[in-house]
This record gives structure tokens, C-alpha cells and sequence, in this order.
């Protein structure tokens, strides 16, 4: 198999560790063909780390050098949509990183650039490495499981301190990032969530913003979702919390699935419980039910690193994405919506007729209407994004 050329495209905290991966070949169907970035110390700091490697002072001229076929985007959100357009044009494949986009007009846009092209494109939810969460998948999709009846996930280990935002100076703001928790720590459970579980149809969330740091955006999310099946899921997350809690627990007709401390666990019904239901004739019964381990294989290798060869296979061998970008409309859906149904006075947002044109009008006001003035620290290091990935 052949190796896929790729640029990156930004080399700041998350682009310079996946470039330095893919130089030290890790990624064994990638090699790293050149880096580009608008701040001169990030590609001076390429040459210790990266030598080389071709540098490049604008995504325009890195395109242009015909030194790539594949584009891997680590920019600030916003960028995302403009710079995945353009290797588009060019006839690049594109790896952009999470979020695809801030909203979902600029997510569309991105999906009807990759399909006119017919280049491989591919957004980094890596966490759909996991084997964890890939057999609870499987087993929601199979049927042995049952009717799923209720989803309760408590996201609450994101934790975030002021130091982490005051780190960058498009961190935590409406114009420069685009939101706060939903849109950079919990895209990755958001499009988990809908992966496993499908689409929610609709949605109806509470948000506090600036509630445990001086940011303007939202640091503490609760959502309750609805299906046309009758299930119901709740969504809490927080990155104000310490110690956090991640927890995942799924009620079915079978029984009880949770994951939890990296443990996923089974209760497994003797019988369905609404099978049970309708021959039972006790007031007060108890379902027999067998307490399963459920054990998963470990990834051998990082989830970034596992998700980048994926893409290169798609890239080289035609063979199917994990994460097709087409999907990350998905996660922006019910992303926009947490916030609209917030911003409409916490009402039900239906994600089938999501407003796109709605929602972009609604964040261009927060923007226009903001007064916050950011007060990032003088001495504020790089991020080390290895220390932020989730226990």
C-alpha cells in the first residue's frame, strides 16, 4: 500500500502533534510532505522538531506547491470551512480536525465541496477508534439490547481551568471559537452520542456561560432529548467539575448497560422486560438477571494515530472512512440546537427541520452583541493537548 502525502495546516497545539506523529512514522501510510502556519516561531520551532520538512507561510502557497495530495486542517474553527473548501477546489483529500465547522451552514457547505470533488474527506472524531464504544454500537444496532428506553450520560471530566482559557486568544469567545464546551471539549461525545444512538429528534437544553470562569461562552450544559421511538436521553456535561465523572448508562429492554471507569458492564435480563411485563401477574417482581463483564480489545496505538491511518487507507485504498465527513453535520445539528433551544427561551428544537439560517443569525447577534473583553495572561505556555485527553 502507498503512502498518502500530506500537508498540515496549522501547527499549533494539536497540528504539531499530529505532524510530529506522522514524521516519526506512526502513521505507517502517511508521510509528512509539509507543514504550513502564519506564525513564524511555530515553523521555527519545525526546524528542531520536523527538519526538512518543506515550510509554508500560507495554506495558498502549500496547496499550490503540488507537494500534497491530502490536507490534514488544525486551524481555529472558524477556518475550518474555508481552508476544507479550498483543498477541495484543489483536488486535495482533507482530514480536518473537530469540530467540522462552528455551525451547521458552514458544515453543508463543506459536505456539497467534498461530494463535488470526490476527494476523501474525513473529520477527527477519533474517540470511534475506541473499542468500547464501538461494541456498545454494535450491540444498540443489533437488536440484543432491545428497545433502548432511556440514555443517561454524565460528561463532568472535561475540566478546564481559568489558566486553559486564558492560554490563547481565540479560546472561550463566540467570534473566535464559536461557543465553549459544546463546541471544543464535547464535540467528540456529541458525535459519539449520535453514532451510537442515532439522531435525537428533538431537543431542549440549559446553559450557563461564565459560570465558573470569566468567559462568555457556556461551561455548564444540560440536555434532554427525545425520539419518535419513545426513548429518552439526558445530557449533562461541565467543565467546572473536579474530580468529573464520565458516565454512560444505557436502559433497555434487556436489562442495563454502563460504561464506566473504563468498565463496561452488563445486566443482562433473564427475559425482556416488557415480555415480562405482560405475562407477569406479581405486584412487586424481580426480573432474574446475570451481571456481565463485557471485555474489549485495547487499541495498540493512539486513537489520533489510529484514526489518521484509516484515513490514508480511504486515501490509497478506496476502503470505507470510520469518521466520513459527511456525518459531522450530525454533530453539528444537535450541537446548534443544544444552543438554540437555550437561546429561544429553553424550548424543544426539532433536529429534522433543524433553522439553519436561524441558528447563524442567532450566533452573529451573540457575537455583534458582545462586550466581553478577553484577558489572556502574559506568560501563557503552549498547551500540551496530550494531558488534555480524557482518563
Amino acid at each position: 500500500m502507498e503512502k498518502t502525502k500530506i500537508g498540515v495546516l496549522g501547527v499549533g497545539n494539536m497540528g504539531a502533534s499530529h505532524a510530529k506523529h506522522i514524521f516519526a512514522g506512526k502513521v505507517p501510510h502517511m508521510e509528512l510532505a509539509a507543514v504550513c502556519d502564519t506564525d513564524p516561531e511555530r515553523l521555527k520551532k519545525c526546524d528542531e522538531t520536523l527538519p526538512g520538512v518543506p515550510q509554508f507561510k500560507s495554506a495558498e502557497e502549500m496547496i499550490a506547491s503540488g507537494l500534497c495530495d491530502s490536507i490534514l486542517i488544525a486551524v481555529p474553527h472558524y477556518d475550518h470551512e474555508k481552508y476544507t473548501v479550498m483543498a477541495f477546489e484543489a483536488g486535495l483529500n482533507v482530514y480536518c480536525e473537530k469540530p467540522g465547522a462552528v455551525y451547521t451552514l458552514q458544515g453543508l457547505h463543506m459536505i456539497e465541496a467534498a461530494k463535488k470533488s470526490g476527494k476523501v474527506f474525513c473529520v477527527g472524531f477519533q474517540q470511534r477508534t475506541n473499542p468500547t464504544f464501538r461494541k456498545i454500537r454494535e450491540m444498540v444496532r443489533s437488536g440484543e439490547l432491545g428497545h433502548i428506553k432511556k440514555v443517561i450520560w454524565i460528561v463532568t471530566n472535561w475540566y478546564r481551568p481559568q489558566a486553559y482559557h486564558d492560554s490563547s486568544s481565540w479560546r472561550s469567545t463566540w467570534k473566535l471559537e464559536g461557543g465553549g464546551t459544546i463546541v471544543n471539549q464535547n464535540p467528540h461525545n456529541i458525535d459519539l452520542f449520535q453514532w451510537m444512538f442515532g439522531m435525537p429528534d428533538e431537543v431542549l437544553s440549559t446553559i450557563d456561560y461564565g459560570k465558573y470562569y470569566d468567559i462568555e461562552v457556556d461551561d455548564d450544559v444540560n440536555v434532554l432529548m427525545r425520539y419518535k421511538s419513545g426513548t429518552v436521553a439526558l445530557y449533562t456535561t461541565s467543565t467546572g467539575e473536579m474530580p468529573g465523572t464520565n458516565r454512560l448508562e444505557i436502559s433497555c429492554d434487556m436489562g442495563k448497560l454502563v460504561l464506566e471507569n473504563d468498565e463496561l458492564t452488563f445486566w443482562r435480563n433473564e427475559v425482556s422486560e416488557r415480555e415480562f411485563n405482560r405475562t407477569n401477574t406479581s405486584s412487586f417482581p424481580q426480573i432474574k438477571n446475570e451481571k456481565i463483564k463485557i471485555e474489549t480489545p485495547k487499541l495498540e496505538v493512539s486513537q489520533h494515530d489510529a484514526l489518521l491511518e484509516d484515513f490514508a487507507s480511504a486515501v490509497c485504498c478506496g476502503t470505507p472512512l470510520l469518521s466520513p465527513g459527511v456525518e459531522c453535520i450530525n454533530e453539528l445539528t444537535l450541537a446548534d440546537a443544544f444552543y438554540y433551544s437555550d437561546w429561544q427561551g429553553q424550548k424543544w428544537i426539532d433536529t429534522n427541520a433543524f433553522d439553519h439560517e436561524g441558528y447563524f443569525k442567532a450566533l452573529t447577534d451573540k457575537i455583534n452583541s458582545s462586550t466581553y473583553v478577553k484577558k489572556r495572561t502574559a506568560s501563557a505556555a503552549p498547551v500540551d493537548m496530550s494531558a488534555s485527553f480524557q482518563k
